[in-house]
């Protein structure tokens, strides 16, 4: 199914707030388990922008020739166990995964995601963030990415919840991009739009009205400026579908959302 719109004026408090609800689970003990058994190469690397330090978890895939680079964004909780089992999981498919660490040196002793005590102080944490330094924080990584020996000069951005809108707005300023992919993420201005470059694909809950109902006046902007916007809400699931349907024990609808949707991003990078 194809349909909603996204209000931007819930750009920040959108990820904040009920979505500390919708999205669950600050323990992923599952998602790192899962992670441990991976035969891929994963690292930890520091990239520098400007006087900052920005740590990246890299994950390689097992390929012969030079792959595509993906820049994954955290949803709201940070770098967590399941969003580094997510870059594993797209390194699985062949691409280069940089997933950065966008709390970097804002945790408690100058630390990043995991140096916070609980969720709720990586949320607050996260809601604060300056956008311009997250949106440079991005572009440095994605420069990262494509200086590495292994890359073949494709780049890609996926983004989750609070990540989503942001893979929105670093499509607005990245020209080199070649696609966008936003999980459940708001939209940037539509004054913006008219500078994105590559087609965005987004991907939204049923089940997820504060997101869901931003997205037909999306798709009128992005018409309006000339840009590809090409959404698909999955019926039945709940915001944070692709984290939910893998824990654990997941909603049906959850799990059907996670797959259906897991299929048709593959389906699209390959098409990239």
């Amino acid at each position: 199914m194809r349909s909603f719109r996204i209000s931007h004026s819930l750009r920040f408090v959108a990820c904040a707030g009920l979505l500390a609800i919708a999205c669950s689970s600050f323990a992923q003990d599952w998602a790192k388990a899962s992670l441990d058994k991976s035969p891929r190469h994963r690292e930890w690397v520091s990239i520098k922008n400007g006087s900052r330090t920005v740590q990246a978890f890299v994950v390689y895939p097992e390929v012969k020739e030079k792959a595509p680079v993906i820049v994954l964004i955290h949803e709201i909780f940070g770098l967590s166990d399941w969003a580094r089992s997510m870059a594993d999981q797209l390194a699985a498919e062949g691409y280069i995964v940089v997933a950065p660490d966008l709390l970097s040196g804002f945790g408690p002793h100058g630390g990043g995601s995991s140096a916070f005590p609980d969720q709720d102080d990586t949320v607050k944490a996260v809601s604060a963030l300056d956008p311009g330094v997250v949106l440079s924080d991005l572009n440095a990584a994605a420069d990262y990415g494509e200086h590495l020996p292994a890359a073949n000069g494709k780049l890609a951005v996926i983004g989750f919840c609070w990540g989503g809108g942001k893979a929105f707005d670093f499509a607005t300023q990245r020209p080199d991009l070649n696609a966008a992919f936003v999980f459940y993420g708001t939209p940037p201005p539509a004054a913006a739009m008219a500078n994105i470059k590559a087609p965005v694909y987004g991907f939204y809950a049923g089940n997820d009205a504060r997101i869901g109902a931003t997205v037909p006046g999306t798709i009128e902007a992005m018409k309006t400026a000339g840009k590809k916007y090409d959404p698909v809400t999955y019926d039945g699931a709940g915001h944070g579908f692709m984290r939910a349907g893998q824990e654990p024990s997941p909603t049906p609808a959850n799990k059907k959302a996670r797959d259906e949707a897991f299929a048709r991003l593959t389906m699209l990078l390959k098409e990239m």
